[in-house]
């Protein structure tokens, strides 16, 4: 079924959801782990599935790789792990901040992605809009917040779920800072082998 889009205005944001974002070849009964970051990237181009070595591709490598993933070379070895990438915010960032009602906005669509993984078991929030959109769909669905609020590095330790998926809050690894900020690499390694641990426990 063509997805059907869904096309929302808000300020200068133009927001464009699908009833189904997932890219062909991902096998939805395949997916363990779910990676959440922000927003896409400025050109089309360099999102994860892309093919090409955009920072989005090339630290995501790098980050599974920290993580003690040594033969992951490309996005497609992530994905053969059971994992799905994707973004909260279906539409290109529009300046340093990403106001809280176009995340809400966006949130159903996360939320549709995430509901069409049967055997998923752990989602990585890549940052803060990704916490926040979990956070809206978690209201939504439970009442609560999944996520407390609080400074990532403080609350990341902590147990989180949503409707029994273990959630991890962590930071983003997609732009430049990631490259430059090595506790930040380290800590998102970390949580990254600590998805597939509670995978494997």
């Amino acid at each position: 079924m063509k997805p059907v889009a869904l096309i929302v205005r808000i300020g200068q944001w133009r927001l464009e959801m699908t009833t189904s974002n997932i890219p062909g070849g991902i096998d939805p009964q395949a997916v363990r782990v779910a990676l959440v970051c922000e927003a896409l990237p400025e050109n089309d181009g360099d999102y994860f599935y892309s093919g090409g070595d955009s920072l989005f591709v090339t630290n995501t490598i790098q980050a599974f790789k920290s993580a003690g993933f040594d033969d992951v070379t490309s996005i497609a070895d992530i994905v053969k792990m059971g994992v799905y990438l994707t973004v909260a915010v279906k539409t290109h960032r529009e300046g340093a901040t990403v106001p809280s009602a176009v995340i809400k906005e966006h949130s159903s669509a996360l939320e549709k992605e995430l509901d069409s993984f049967p055997n998923l078991g752990a989602i990585i929030l890549m940052g803060d809009v990704a916490i926040k959109s979990l956070n809206y769909i978690s209201l939504k669905r439970t009442k609560k917040k999944a996520i407390p609020s609080g400074s990532t590095y403080k609350i990341r330790n902590g147990e989180f779920y949503l409707e029994g998926i273990r959630v991890f809050p962590s930071y983003l690894p997609t732009g430049r800072n990631f490259l430059i900020e090595k506790s930040k690499r380290a800590m998102v390694a970390e949580d990254i082998g600590n998805a597939f641990a509670v995978l494997e426990g």
